[in-house]
């Protein structure tokens, strides 16, 4: 009789939030703003000190107010001021427009490879600024982080990897995929993008070079449809 009632309860109020969401439409909207409840729920970090500062998932820099710094063990570590993520936005993108053309290696060194390399060096060291940036500038850096400068990064991709993303897989890994799997260290997974690294974008077979399409790809999802990149 009592798991009757709970059952009826439950059904009950499902039909309370449907009625308020055919009123009110922009509830609906509201509750879509995020992919997963991860997203919106304290993150508990199990890093402390240098650890932190250097993993980019958690890494906010000088935006760390003095009680985190306490807690994580970072007084000392970071200049003394305190800086809200916009303030520290706004300085990166002034860095941004100023060091598009000072970044580049030459005279044939475009200026979209110049903006993707500085926004891939802020992808190394702060992933959450990273991803503000590119969700209140997509339509202007979406082509910068993919097509078409994203084949320009693959065909010189072996000048600019300075840290590794993704995981990569060759022939003698035969029979040993399985267990390599786990070697990624995320334990929910919602998304991949998988290459052979062949006829990239119409440029031919470019091999391991061709893992800067699953990056650029999973970059565009994450800020265009809101998926979690920690998975």
């Amino acid at each position: 009789m009592s798991n009757f009632y709970n059952q009826t309860r439950a059904a009950s109020s499902l039909m309370r939030r449907l009625k308020r969401s055919l009123i009110n439409p922009t509830a609906v909207t509201r509750a879509r703003c995020f992919t997963t409840a991860e997203g919106h729920r304290p993150t508990l970090v199990h890093k402390r000190s240098l650890d932190i500062l250097h993993d980019p998932w958690f890494n906010k820099g000088t935006a760390f107010s003095m009680t985190e710094r306490d807690r994580l063990d970072l007084r000392g570590l970071l200049p003394p001021n305190v800086m809200s993520s916009e303030q520290q936005i706004e300085r990166f993108m002034v860095d941004l427009k100023r060091l598009e053309v000072q970044a580049r290696d030459g005279p044939s060194d475009p200026n979209a490879l110049a903006k993707w390399r500085i926004l891939n060096r802020l992808h190394d060291r702060n992933e959450t600024m990273y991803y503000k940036v590119l969700i209140a500038n997509i339509e202007e850096y979406a082509p910068i982080v993919y097509t078409p400068t994203v084949g320009l990064v693959c065909q010189n991709y072996s000048g600019l990897f300075r840290r590794p993303r993704g995981m990569y897989f060759s022939a003698e890994d035969r029979g040993e995929m399985m267990s390599m799997v786990y070697n990624w260290p995320a334990d929910q997974v919602d998304m991949i993008v998988v290459t052979d690294g062949s006829r990239i974008l119409d440029l031919g077979d470019l091999g391991v070079q061709g893992i800067g399409i699953a990056i650029g790809k999973l970059d565009l999802y994450v800020a265009a449809a809101g998926i979690n990149p920690q998975r």
